[in-house]
């Protein structure tokens, strides 16, 4: 079906498969109950919304999220996006500096279209990404990457992952990590986040404490049909303070960089569990 899928692009436009995607999300609405009411009250209680609003943001989140898919699909199929960065200069300084960096993504808009649009000249990208993705997923995007100097690197039970990624810094490259689910060690920093305390995890930051790199956000937001707008923004660390200061503020500094993204682009915050109540 994912084959198939790639074939259609090169005749169906994406505008036919964004209006097949309107019609499917009413199903997942449904029958997948338990994701709608976490956005539902995502909606309500966080970003103050009424009933009506709150169900209809719902539905468009869920939209949203299925043209994130299609996109992605597309890009296996040659079909271009335009690029639009906001902090290209913080881009440009980390990328042309000896050290590497940290580049620290959420599970909003859609960071890995950035890496099938935009090549990098100066830095090689090692992502860390989920490994049990369909067999057609991982050969288009192992293709895709190949010829835009990103390696991915495949999150391992043996935790052997850290060692890949801490020798790409050692070498002065870049490393890109999703730093707003807890998965494997249960070690979380606490951070203020619409109003509340949430755990993120420690391990994305920690090691830009011990390698003593700098880290930036990094969010991929969708525009329209053919724009994405990625946002950049540098975590503000004190590098006179504590290591576990520095911890803790690298940690809030990326919660309210999320949040920022977040409460700017509510519907594009693809988060179907209750984040709050971990």
């Amino acid at each position: 079906m994912q084959r198939s899928l790639i074939a259609g692009f090169k005749i169906i436009p994406l505008r036919v498969y964004y209006a097949i995607v309107a019609v499917v999300v009413v199903f997942y609405m449904i029958f997948n109950h338990s994701a709608y009411l976490a956005t539902y009250r995502f909606f309500r209680k966080r970003m103050g919304y009424g009933k009506l609003k709150s169900f209809i943001h719902v539905y468009r989140n869920q939209y949203n999220f299925g043209k994130v898919v299609i996109d992605r699909f597309a890009c296996y199929a040659d079909i271009r996006f335009k690029i639009v960065v906001d902090g290209q200069h913080i881009i440009d300084r980390l990328t042309t500096a000896k050290e590497g960096f940290l580049q620290l993504g959420a599970h909003v808009g859609n960071i890995e279209i950035a890496g099938y649009m935009t090549t990098s000249k100066d830095k090689h990208l090692n992502v860390l990404a989920y490994a049990g993705e369909t067999q057609t997923v991982m050969e288009n995007r192992k293709k895709i990457f190949s010829h835009r100097g990103v390696t991915v690197v495949p999150v391992a039970a043996d935790l052997s992952h850290i060692f890949i990624l801490n020798d790409a810094l050692s070498r002065g490259e870049v490393v890109g990590i999703s730093a707003d689910r807890m998965f494997g060690s249960s070690k979380a920093q606490r951070c203020s986040f619409f109003g509340e305390e949430v755990r993120f995890p420690t391990g994305p930051f920690l090691m830009a404490v011990q390698r003593e790199v700098e880290a930036v956000s990094f969010f991929v937001m969708k525009q329209d049909v053919h724009t994405y707008k990625v946002y950049v923004r540098i975590l503000e660390v004190d590098r006179n303070a504590s290591k576990r200061e520095q911890l803790q503020q690298l940690a809030q500094s990326f919660a309210s960089n999320l949040e920022d993204i977040v409460r700017l682009y509510p519907t594009q915050w693809y988060n179907y569990y209750d984040f709050w109540n971990q």
